[in-house]
Parts: structure tokens; sequence; C-alpha cells
């Protein structure tokens, strides 16, 4: 498995839609901070927010029942790069929940250009979720969190 010290830099991945993507994106939905992250392998994260009072806030990714692409992987503090700025009217104290596109099928960038140097390539017909995609279903997990709240 590749870990981050092993990772290949972005302009080494080749050509594709992410060397022109940002790599992180803010924004909110359903009223909870999101946040779209790539990570070291190129492949997108997705994240939401929760509040303290949330019945989702502080529990384990596996005992929370929504459906995103690929299933939660993630449920934690407020720790960089997860985590956001908040407005003057709202807490920084907030559960993040997330979910990666690195999964069966999907295309990691990086992964696949770190692949190539050790020479081999594995990738075969795997979709790259872009931006739009990822940002889709961060709304999609915000929004059956929304419906949770009560």
């Amino acid at each position: 498995m590749m870990t981050k010290e092993f990772s290949i830099p972005k302009a080494e991945w080749g050509d594709g839609p992410w060397q022109t993507e940002v790599d992180r994106e803010d924004f909110e939905h359903a009223g909870f901070p999101c946040l779209a992250l790539r990570n070291h392998y190129g492949c997108w994260c997705g994240y939401v927010g929760v509040p303290a009072g949330h019945p989702a806030y502080q529990q384990a990714y596996t005992d929370v029942n929504v459906e995103v692409h690929g299933g939660l992987t993630y449920a934690g503090e407020c720790s960089p790069p997860i985590c956001h700025i908040p407005k003057p009217d709202q807490s920084d104290d907030v559960w993040w929940l997330g979910f990666d596109c690195g999964h069966c099928f999907d295309l990691l960038p990086g992964f696949v250009a770190y692949e190539r140097r050790m020479g081999f390539d594995l990738s075969k017909n795997e979709v790259y979720r872009d931006l739009a995609y990822v940002k889709a279903e961060i709304r999609e997990l915000a929004d059956q969190l929304h419906e949770q709240k009560g």
C-alpha cells in the first residue's frame, strides 16, 4: 500500500481533470459545513460537519445510517486538514463524517502514477470521480444528515 511518504507529485500524475481542479473546496449545504478534499492518492474525499446535539455527533462512522459513495469511512473532530473556519455565528465544535472516492473501480491518479513508477499498472476500467461528483455526494450526505436531526 502506498503511504504519503511515497506519494507522487500532482504534476507527475499525467493529463486529466485533476490537473486543473482545485484540491480543496469548502462550502455549506443543508446548514452544515462541507468540505471536498483531495488526498495524496489523488482521489476526492467528502466531509460534512455535524454540530453538538445532532444524533450523529461523536458517533463512529459505522454507526451512522447514510448512503454515500463507498459508504462512510471517516468520523472525527476538527483536525487539519479536515477542519473549517466557522462563520461568526457558527460553532467550531463539529463532528466530521466523511467518505472517499478511492474504492474498487475508482481512478486514483496519484496511485496510478506510483504504479507506473514502480513498473506495473493494475488500473483497469476505473472511473475518475471529479469535483462535481464528490460535491453532489457531499450534498446528498448533508441532506440525509439534515433529515436525521429531527
